[in-house]
């Protein structure tokens, strides 16, 4: 137990002392940077899954 106490305490040393922190003004414009390139990104993917489900059903409505 005073192995896990002594991993909390020096975790939290170290994030306190040797963990560069961005500015607030900086953590709003990546937060928002994440956010944009997650919509970005999943509507890449709906439009991919989109594409693959019409060919799918185009191809089994073919051979059957």
């Amino acid at each position: 137990m005073a192995g896990i106490v002594n991993y909390v305490k020096e975790s939290f040393g170290e994030l306190k002392n040797n963990v560069t922190w961005p500015t607030w003004a900086e953590g709003q414009n990546l937060t928002i940077l994440v956010a944009v390139f997650s919509i970005i990104f999943s509507l890449a993917i709906w439009g991919i899954d989109t594409v693959f489900s019409s060919v799918i059903t185009t191809y089994f409505d073919w051979i059957s």
